[in-house]
């Protein structure tokens, strides 16, 4: 199918997609090629509606999951879109093909005694498990993601009014998290800079920033040591910290200001609020102030 050329170079010369995206269409449309040869099809022009809903039955009956199949259809859509845009098709016959529905699993979330048990694992004097615990706490009082954690730099800290300032949304932490970062500035930071100098709030123990795989290793470790045998991620945390929060009582607009939520189909529209009904809000919902 020579129309899949002009396709495949369409999309990297005028939609500028990256290499993986243009990879998952040129996959994706060679299954539809291959299926199409088995029915002696070689043209687009020969491809019907049928056709396109026998390859849909084709794909379900293979076991593929509905994620796979939802894009399989997304890509033979775009496919014949260009097609009958540039009239090399008389009609655009994927009109026909609907995705499935993708049925989205709830996320993970621990109980706070799970949270609980989590933040008391970093429990040593030594600078890391200082800095173990005031990241842990800090994560889970803010809901902020593991790559806004490991580029806090020091400034980020209001510690007269117990506020972390996270791109441009300024999110209250509680007396727990408070207490571990006043530990950790005060006995743990500079032992693990080693005499560097930097503005990295949570250095590595080798004074460099850290990488989102050395911290997810080190949730991982207190995870274990916590007998939690659930699979912990950073992301559970931040979605514990949601889930809390609501069961406390939270505003879900004052939940979506803190999680810096922007996607309407995640949080819906919210108005911003005021930072006395933020501080308020927070003390009144979160387990850990």
């Amino acid at each position: 199918m020579n129309a899949m050329d002009t396709f495949f170079s369409y999309l990297a010369d005028e939609k500028k997609v990256s290499e993986n995206t243009l990879l998952s269409y040129r996959r994706d449309l060679q299954k539809l090629e291959y299926f199409c040869r088995s029915l002696s099809i070689t043209e687009p022009t020969q491809i019907s509606a049928s056709n396109l809903k026998a390859y849909l039955v084709y794909l379900e009956e293979g076991n593929f999951k509905a994620a796979t199949i939802s894009r399989n259809v997304a890509t033979i859509h775009s496919f014949f879109h260009y097609l009958y845009k540039e009239h090399m098709v008389e009609e655009d016959v994927s009109e026909c093909l609907q995705a499935p529905k993708i049925e989205k699993k709830p996320p993970e979330v621990l109980t706070v005694e799970q949270v609980t048990r989590l933040l008391d694992q970093p429990s040593g004097d030594d600078p890391k498990e200082l800095r173990d615990k005031a990241m842990l706490e800090l994560l889970y009082a803010t809901g902020i993601r593991v790559s806004e954690l490991i580029g806090l730099k020091v400034d980020a800290l209001d510690r007269g009014h117990d506020l972390l300032t996270c791109g441009e949304r300024t999110i209250p932490y509680g007396l727990h998290a408070r207490a571990a970062l006043i530990r950790y500035l005060e006995e743990g930071r500079g032992q693990l800079l080693k005499g560097k100098e930097s503005d990295v709030l949570f250095p590595s123990c080798l004074g460099e920033p850290m990488s989102r795989q050395g911290f997810w290793k080190i949730l991982k470790n207190y995870g274990r040591q916590a007998g939690i045998e659930t699979d912990i991620t950073p992301h559970t945390l931040r979605h514990s910290f949601a889930a809390h929060m609501m069961a406390g009582g939270a505003d879900i607009r004052v939940v979506s200001q803190m999680l810096g939520h922007s996607d309407i189909s995640t949080t819906q529209i919210y108005a911003k609020l005021g930072q006395n009904n933020l501080r308020t809000a927070y003390e009144a919902a979160h387990p850990r102030t």
